[in-house]
């Protein structure tokens, strides 16, 4: 009895533990509202989402067509210098400086060029760094990851992973944290559904008429 009864709670924990995973979907047009791609050099917009993110459980869901990204995340988690040159577009970087200067800010234009000089494969995606001003990690879109002046989106900044927390949990961020979706367009009704909806109005109203005619039935024989 007791063996099941241990068995019956770590089924809940597991549970649990699935249920409370949260997907933190992005599908709105980067830079929207602003004239940002028509500046030259790299521009950097904020207004990020404020959010709480487990790396055990919680999903990053991020609209391929809005985008410009593929259908496949191609995904490492390394430090600058062990960021492979072609075949990537969700980098974790593990470096959280760029010149050995702690006191100097890291900032997400400072990851950018750190990822940038690794890839030599021009096309959009997105990094995870962590800002040192802020003291936390940040998500965040790029049009080019392999080039220094591409325009950047901050989409999310970390709360609870701040401080040396936040630093040590970089590391444990996988494939699994990440999913490219599409938008898809709410599906027309099926043929099947409209058949049966059709039969449903159908008997509705044969039954509305036999009720009808036993009233004036009855009317008749009161007469």
């Amino acid at each position: 009895m007791r063996f099941n009864c241990h068995c019956i709670g770590v089924a809940l924990m597991a549970f649990c533990s699935t249920a409370h995973a949260t997907t933190f979907t992005f599908n709105g047009a980067p830079f929207a509202g602003t004239n940002v791609q028509n500046v030259p050099g790299r521009q950097i917009v904020g207004g990020e989402d404020f959010i709480s993110f487990s790396p055990a459980t919680d999903v990053f869901s991020l609209d391929s067509a809005v985008f410009g990204v593929g259908s496949t995340v191609h995904f490492v988690n390394a430090s600058a210098t062990a960021i492979p040159a072609t075949g990537v577009n969700v980098v974790v970087l593990e470096s959280f400086d760029n010149d050995a200067n702690p006191l100097t800010p890291f900032g997400a234009g400072n990851a950018a060029d750190l990822v940038a000089s690794q890839i030599t494969t021009p096309g959009p995606g997105f990094f995870i760094y962590f800002n040192q001003s802020l003291d936390l990690p940040r998500l965040v879109y790029s049009t080019n990851l392999s080039d220094s002046n591409a325009d950047l989106q901050i989409l999310a900044r970390i709360l609870n992973l701040n401080g040396a927390e936040g630093q040590n949990a970089l590391p444990t961020f996988t494939a699994a944290n990440f999913t490219f979706t599409a938008n898809s367009a709410t599906p027309e009704p099926s043929s099947s559904y409209l058949v049966a909806a059709g039969l449903l109005g159908a008997v509705g109203y044969g039954l509305r008429r036999k009720r009808l005619a036993a009233a004036v039935k009855k009317v008749v024989l009161r007469h």
